[in-house]
């Protein structure tokens, strides 16, 4: 099998691993070396399933020990094998640097023979880029679990970011889907890599040229809709690994049926994408918008409604916390309000210690005044000429595009003569935005 052959097969095989983001490591270029890696991360370019193109991102082997019901690498899958030596991939990888049509390198494995020769093999490829073809351009490396822990080590010496996939929300779905995997074998690689980025941190203040250990951090994948977990289970656990293990991200793949099995979904099912939105939405409130994975969702509701974004949600469901003053509310509960980002409620908080602002203000400093007008009054008043009812903040809510899709009537001036449409169902505007998406 020749090399083409290997990377169609292995770079097919990678496709279905979302976590190969880019950003966060400062590698600097040096005299006789090639590339480098900026803090604001690498630029990236978008396939048209808006997976990321940018890093040559590829598969060890998809030769697999294991037998993962979910996954088409699984040894009793009848797929065609391949495998890069350490030497092949090396190479591989500089030469399209070279040619500028990549950046970087993610690099992640099936399991072949063992934890401990797969990581090998990985660490052998990294030494040579790094070592041999001194490459100092961007590398995210998956850490093998079960694997030793020496190895772990070296491998997080040489690489940017590593990641360890937790893959199944639950230990019974792990049981179930994945009996060749533990929770204890993948949570302690994550708890090694947390612990040596600390090392590494307290080693570069004692000594300034010491070596950083993954200066990008870790990050993790789970599989959203194989399994039947709930968006409040998944978000707690997804609380649970910020705060224990200090990841970066964690990524959300909604799962796409590959394999036919009676504990997976039907192959002709599509994937739960507007589901792995709203997960992805809800990660973005719980690391910068100061949410609580609790606040979001309940046993009670332990679901994200898919016609409302969280944030959105959570917000029509505590109307009794609005309106708030834009001049006095505390930072905290501006960033609650559907429509104001980060960075605008810190524009927000900037200018209001040197003048009172209205909603022209608000408009300029990129606040979504169509979302946030009902949520929030200026010098004391709501929006001029704005009449606050249950059924117009949830259609303000919902997209607009959807709606006029739905009502094409909506938003347009009305003759004296003519007759309002009836309002969308939550059944209609449900269908078009799955459609949608």
């Amino acid at each position: 099998m020749d090399l083409y052959d290997k990377l169609t097969i292995l770079a097919d095989a990678a496709k279905y691993d979302v976590a190969c983001t880019s950003s966060g490591s400062d590698r600097a270029g040096t005299a006789g070396s090639i590339g480098s890696t900026a803090p604001a991360g690498i630029c990236h370019s978008f396939s048209a399933d808006g997976r990321c193109i940018s890093l040559l991102k590829v598969l060890m082997t998809n030769v697999c020990v294991y037998d993962c019901k979910y996954c088409v690498n699984r040894r009793s899958n009848d797929t065609r094998r391949a495998a890069f030596t350490p030497r092949e991939l090396a190479e591989l990888t500089i030469g399209f640097y070279r040619r500028n049509y990549i950046e970087g390198l993610f690099l992640s494995s099936g399991i072949m023979k063992n934890p401990d020769y797969t990581c090998e093999q990985m660490l052998r490829t990294l030494e040579l880029l790094r070592n041999e073809y001194r490459f100092r351009g961007y590398i995210h490396v998956k850490a093998i679990p079960g694997a030793d822990d020496r190895l772990i080590e070296r491998l997080g010496l040489l690489a940017d970011r590593m990641s360890v996939n937790i893959e199944l929300p639950s230990r019974q779905s792990l049981t179930a889907l994945a009996p060749d995997k533990s929770k204890t074998d993948i949570l302690r690689p994550m708890g090694q890599i947390c612990q040596e980025i600390h090392r590494s941190r307290e080693e570069l203040v004692r000594y300034r040229h010491a070596p950083t250990f993954a200066p990008a951090g870790q990050s993790t994948q789970m599989i959203v809709g194989a399994s039947g977990e709930s968006d409040f289970q998944i978000l707690n656990l997804t609380q649970g690994l910020y705060r224990k293990y200090e990841l970066k991200r964690v990524f959300f793949s909604a799962y796409t049926p590959v394999v036919s099995d009676k504990l997976l979904p039907a192959l002709n099912t599509k994937p739960p994408l507007l589901r792995e939105h709203r997960l992805y939405q809800a990660d973005w409130l719980l690391r910068f918008y100061g949410f609580e994975a609790g606040e979001l969702l309940d046993e009670a509701h332990p679901n994200f409604d898919p016609l409302l974004d969280p944030k959105a949600n959570w917000a029509l469901h505590h109307q009794d916390q609005f309106p708030v003053e834009i001049n006095k509310a505390p930072y905290e509960m501006l960033l609650r309000v559907p429509g104001i980002g980060v960075r605008s409620a810190r524009a927000i908080r900037s200018a209001r210690r040197v003048s009172t602002l209205d909603f022209g203000d608000l408009r300029r400093m990129g606040v979504v005044l169509k979302r946030a007008q009902y949520f929030i009054t200026c010098r004391g008043r709501l929006a001029e000429g704005l009449r606050i009812t249950p059924e117009g903040t949830f259609r303000a809510m919902v997209s607009g595009r959807l709606i006029r899709e739905l009502e094409p009537d909506y938003g347009q001036q009305l003759s004296l003569f003519s007759s309002m449409d009836a309002a969308p169902t939550r059944e209609e505007v449900l269908q078009c935005l799955t459609g949608e998406l």
